[in-house]
């Protein structure tokens, strides 16, 4: 098994990659475990490719091994594509879901459902120490809700509603999201780029 460094600290999104890269030969570690913890990398990026390459590059260029990033986030199309790339901190303060739920929904204030179309996005960079990289793309589309609907999951989970359903990710609960969702299909797209390798 050939060790990856993930960039991600997250656990959760970690077991989820884990599944494809057992498969292909990679023993995936999260980067503070690979002992580079204390390695700053700003997401200054203006797309989700331009942040999932430069987390897994800087960490590859550092540790000379596989690195795996990924960048993801909510596109809204009334706002022109936001909150885009700065989803995690919409509403200023990183990681504060409430707060970035709220914003959206106050930003969607009197427009009517149907023009409250969304995608989630989600960019999957592979940088290997020889030059090459694969980068995948998933996309789910949806509506944003009028409020909020459900109290599981995490993010903008309570107020996305996905195509064909007319309950929330929050509602659907975190095994059928993840077998939908727009890392789900990143993956499954990972996947496939993995298996042309062989």
């Amino acid at each position: 098994m050939e060790k990856l460094i993930v960039a991600s600290q997250n656990r959760k999104k970690i077991e989820e990659l884990s599944e494809i890269l057992v498969k292909h030969g990679f023993d995936p570690v999260p980067r503070d475990d690979a002992g580079i913890d204390d390695f700053e990398i700003v997401e200054d990026g203006e797309t989700f490719e331009e942040n999932s390459f430069k987390k897994a590059n800087e960490i590859m260029k550092v540790s000379g091994k596989v690195c795996l990033g990924d960048d993801s986030g909510l596109m809204v199309d009334y706002l022109g594509g936001a909150p885009g790339v700065y989803s995690a901190r919409y509403a200023g303060e990183d990681g504060d879901a409430k707060a970035n739920n709220d914003k959206l929904l106050k930003a969607l204030e009197n427009v009517p459902y149907e023009d409250r179309t969304a995608k989630f996005v989600t960019v999957i960079t592979m940088c290997f120490p020889d030059g090459e990289t694969i980068v995948t793309r998933g996309e789910i589309k949806g509506h944003i809700a009028l409020d909020y609907m459900g109290e599981g999951g995490f993010g903008y989970d309570p107020i996305f509603i996905p195509e064909g359903y007319d309950q929330s990710f929050a509602q659907l609960g975190r095994a059928f999201k993840n077998t939908i969702s727009h890392r789900a299909r990143a993956l499954e797209k990972l996947d496939e780029e993995l298996k042309k390798r062989k």
